[in-house]
C-alpha cells in the first residue's frame, strides 16, 4: 500500500481546519496528522509530528504564516515539510514574502477542491505550485521594476543553451508535460533538466526559478 502524504493543518480559522480536515480525510493517500491555530504552534507541530506538507494560512496570530514559513524552510533543520500557502488574500503583498521565504505552492481558498490535493501531492512530490492569478502578479510585479543596469548573474554562464530554453518555459508557468510538447522531448528529460536548473542556479525550486528567469531578463511580462 503506498504511504500517504501527512499533512499538518495551520490556520486561526476553527471552521476552516475543520472543513479541510473532513474534506481532506476522505481522500486516499492523504492523512491529516495535526492542526495548528497560529504560525508558532504550526512550528511547534511540524518538529513533532514531522508532516510532509504544511498546509499554511498566512494572516495568524502571534506568528505569521511567512514568518512560520521561513522558520520551517531554514537551512539546517533536520526536517523540512513542503509549504502550501492556502489563503484569501489573493492582493496580500505577504504573498512574495511568502514565496521568498520558501513556500512551495500558493493557492486561493476559493480554489477548487481537486486543486487542493493536485496541490499537496505536487508540493510533496517537490515541485511547485502556483494559482493563475498569483503566477500573473509575480510576473508584473518584476515586470513593474527598473530594468537593473548591467550585471546580470554570473550563474547564468553555466547554463546550456537547451536549460535556459527549460528555464523560460517554467517561467511562463508551463508544467514539465507541457515543456517536453513544446521542445519535443520526454517529459522525464524536462525534469532532468530542471533538476539541474535548481542546483546550478541554487534555487529551492520552481517558483525560485521563476523569480531568477524575470530578474536576469529571461523571461519578460510579453512572453
Amino acid at each position: 500500500m503506498p504511504v500517504s502524504i501527512r499533512v499538518l493543518l495551520a490556520d486561526d480559522q476553527e471552521l476552516i481546519r475543520i472543513g479541510l480536515r473532513l474534506f481532506l480525510e476522505t481522500q486516499e493517500g492523504i492523512e491529516v496528522v495535526g492542526e495548528a491555530q497560529d504560525g508558532a504552534e504550526a512550528v511547534a507541530r511540524a518538529a513533532e509530528l514531522r508532516p510532509d506538507v504544511v498546509v499554511m494560512d498566512i494572516r495568524m496570530p502571534v506568528l505569521d504564516g511567512v514568518a512560520a514559513t521561513a522558520r520551517l524552510t531554514a537551512p539546517g533543520r533536520d526536517h523540512t515539510p513542503g509549504v502550501l500557502i492556502l489563503t484569501t488574500f489573493d492582493l496580500d503583498e505577504y504573498v512574495y514574502g511568502a514565496l521568498r521565504a520558501g513556500a512551495a505552492g500558493f493557492l486561493l481558498k476559493d480554489a477548487p477542491r481537486h486543486r487542493l490535493l493536485e496541490a499537496i501531492r505536487v508540493v510533496h512530490a517537490g515541485d511547485a505550485l502556483l494559482s493563475p492569478t498569483v503566477t500573473r502578479r509575480l510576473v508584473q510585479e518584476f515586470a513593474a521594476r527598473p530594468a537593473v543596469a548591467g550585471r546580470p548573474s554570473p550563474l547564468l554562464d553555466a547554463l546550456t543553451p537547451r536549460e535556459r530554453e527549460v528555464l523560460v518555459l517554467v517561467a511562463r508557468g508551463l508544467t514539465n508535460g507541457e515543456i517536453g510538447e513544446q521542445l519535443v522531448v520526454t517529459e522525464a528529460t524536462v525534469k532532468s533538466h530542471v533538476g539541474r536548473l535548481l542546483a546550478k542556479v541554487g534555487a529551492r525550486d520552481r517558483v525560485q526559478l521563476v523569480i531568477f528567469a524575470y530578474a536576469n531578463g529571461l523571461a519578460t511580462a510579453g512572453d
